[in-house]
């Protein structure tokens, strides 16, 4: 049966943005993929963003006071579980206390960064502290810059076990992606720098995404490369080794720093920060991200107009 009234045509047939069965479909995947890009950089502008500082690693530290808490719980008379499970328990909680020295050090170079960050006589917001998003390290990273009193970005990704977002992002600075690849496009675009905590897999695959992309000289500005703990990452990784097969070359090596302190961490990162980026003109988006730079009135051709009164 035909109907005569137009709006009622008009709600049977939606328009295609409004459209959710076309918007999820395969069909639509470049619309997609075109939204975390556009929405992310509609949102940097009206923060007021112009650059980041990356940190990574593990979703699994815990603060010290968690850890001790849960090491208390496994100690209480009573809580004792049949071996060997009990045992296992135990050697994981005594393992959390020893690396919830990363979580600390991670929130204190955090606060040492947005701190001196804060203080600088730019417009818009510099060497913002972003992370993934979720716990770990990620979370002591983003409650660092809030104990500085700064803004933090958290760039948080869809998975099938649930990454919860941490409470300490900014509001309007939190971001949820379905797509890795433009989680990972956000990283590199505005980072300056970077700094690798202790980590799985995840980790350790944007250390070495990111450290390729500047052995290549694809990346249009200097990042700095950070990995902090040696003690922890020359177990785990032999760089050396790569140099010595003639993998890599021996020049490689120099695009990565190792730091075993926020006082010094924070030390190479504002050595780096002020030679290569602090008074380095904006010239173009691919120095400054996507327009995310100084107004014209500061020296940059910026389409998004004078920054915003604070």
């Amino acid at each position: 049966m035909k109907s005569s009234n137009p709006e009622a045509i008009r709600r049977m047939t939606p328009t295609a943005y409004e459209n959710q069965g076309f918007i999820g479909s395969p069909d639509a995947r470049a619309l997609r993929i075109l939204s975390e890009y556009v929405e992310p950089l509609a949102r940097f502008r009206r923060q007021n963003i112009q650059d980041t500082v990356v940190f990574f690693g593990s979703a699994r530290v815990h603060s010290a006071d968690e850890a001790k808490r849960q090491l208390l719980a496994l100690q209480k008379p009573g809580a004792a579980k049949p071996e060997p499970r009990h045992g296992r328990q135990l050697k994981v909680a005594r393992t959390a206390l020893e690396w919830s020295r990363y979580y600390e050090e991670a929130r204190e170079l955090a606060r040492l960064l947005t701190a001196w960050a804060k203080s600088l006589p730019f417009p818009r917001h510099r060497f913002v502290v972003c992370s993934g998003g979720g716990p770990g390290i990620m979370e002591a990273a983003n409650r660092g810059a809030v104990d500085a009193g700064g803004k933090t970005i958290g760039l948080n990704i869809t998975l099938p076990f649930e990454q919860i977002a941490n409470p300490y992002i900014t509001p309007g600075l939190s971001f949820q992606f379905h797509y890795f690849f433009m989680r990972k496009f956000w990283f590199a675009y505005l980072a300056k720098a970077l700094v690798i905590f202790p980590g799985g897999f995840g980790t350790l695959d944007e250390l070495f995404e990111l450290l390729t992309l500047a052995q290549t000289e694809k990346l249009a500005k200097k990042i700095a490369t950070i990995i902090y703990g040696p003690d922890y990452w020359r177990n785990v990784l032999n760089l050396q080794k790569l140099a010595d097969w003639g993998a890599i070359r021996s020049e490689d090596l120099e695009l990565i720093k190792f730091v075993d302190s926020p006082q010094e961490g924070f030390r190479v990162l504002k050595e780096h920060l002020e030679r290569y980026h602090l008074h380095m003109p904006d010239v173009g988006a691919d120095e400054d991200g996507p327009d995310v730079r100084l107004s014209a009135r500061d020296g940059g051709d910026d389409p998004l107009g004078p920054p915003p009164a604070e």
